[in-house]
């Protein structure tokens, strides 16, 4: 058919007919909050490069969970900032029970059940090198024992009653590994979310600021086990082994800038599919609104719909809570 027969601006004339052929839409369902917590009481420190984000004590961090709640917001994902005198070379701290994590884990689901909890299995916050695993003497994050004091970790977050452990620090093998030892100790039902296809990115900035692993970092990198920005095929790859490994659901991240990966991961698998609009995401939309050069509700919220479009099931967001305010109010 051809014009005039065919005029595409016709079904866009009104409003009725544009709602009627949608094609995708946001709704609070495919939210979840990623924040940050810390030790102490009546705490609500700012992250300075994330406009809006606090670090969260545990009394602060149910005050937002209530409103989390509430909103039917369905997930929360925890990143615990680590004090300087709890890190070390073998970041045993990352499976201590009595652990910032798995104490934010217990509180969350004592009082608010109904939340599904994510918990972040990576070592970077507990090391005093910044980096995501053990290291050797040269330096390189070795795997298989980094592999083995993740499994420690994730069970110590099941055990606090984690839904769900998100596994992202991008060793081989560490989802076979880590649902073989869930499996062992009776908790069947936790959920392994794997960040499956994690990008070298230079959008990490602000979060790294905000766990404060940034100056532990210093000017040391990620590349030997994060994946290269360049490569797409290679996140196929990576996909295929953990969900044959055990995984539940995959993550991609960043997101805006790779929303390619999320469809053809989408395509190829079609299992739940995950994306985190990551840190440095949130802080360019924000520094942009709060300079009144874009308009902050209207933005984020195509943004956030773009990745839907682009088969996410799920979307990790530091502006899941208002984005779920300004969904409700229409």
């Amino acid at each position: 058919m051809s014009f005039p027969n065919t005029r595409m601006r016709r079904m866009r004339r009104d409003d009725f007919s544009r709602r009627l052929m949608r094609e995708h839409q946001l709704t609070v369902n495919d939210l979840i909050w990623p924040t940050f917590v810390c030790e102490g009481k009546n705490v609500r420190e700012p992250v300075g490069s994330m406009p809006g984000v606090n670090r969260l004590s545990l009394d602060q961090l149910l005050i937002d969970a209530e409103r989390a709640a509430k909103l039917k917001v369905p997930a929360i994902a925890l990143f615990p900032v680590t004090p300087l005198e709890a890190k070390s070379l073998d970041a045993a701290e990352a499976w201590n029970p009595m652990g910032l994590a798995q104490r934010a884990v217990r509180e969350l689901k004592k009082h608010f059940p109904e939340v599904g909890v994510i918990t972040d299995v990576a070592l970077d916050p507990f090391t005093t090198h910044g980096q995501d695993g053990l290291i050797n003497d040269d330096g390189y994050v070795v795997n298989d024992d980094t592999t083995a004091a993740l499994v420690k970790q994730a069970l110590s977050h099941a055990e606090a009653g984690a839904d769900v452990v998100a596994p992202s620090d991008m060793m081989d093998g560490r989802i076979g590994a880590i649902r073989e030892a869930l499996e062992a100790q009776g908790s069947a039902n936790t959920r392994i979310l794997s960040y499956a296809a994690k990008y070298a990115s230079s959008f990490y900035g602000p979060f790294r600021d905000a766990v404060g692993s940034a100056g532990n970092l210093g000017k040391g990198n990620k590349y030997t086990y994060q994946m290269d920005p360049a490569n797409s095929n290679e996140a196929l790859h990576e996909i295929a082994l953990d969900l044959e490994e055990g995984a539940d659901m995959v993550m991609i991240k960043p997101g805006m800038p790779y929303l390619d990966i999320v469809r053809r991961v989408k395509d190829e698998f079609k299992v739940p599919t995950f994306v985190y609009q990551v840190s440095g995401e949130y802080a360019m939309l924000k520094a942009a609104s709060q300079n009144g050069w874009l308009s902050e509700q209207a933005v984020v919220l195509e943004s956030l719909l773009a990745m839907k479009r682009a088969g996410a099931d799920g979307i990790l967001t530091y502006y899941a809570l208002d984005a779920a305010e300004w969904l409700r109010a229409g």
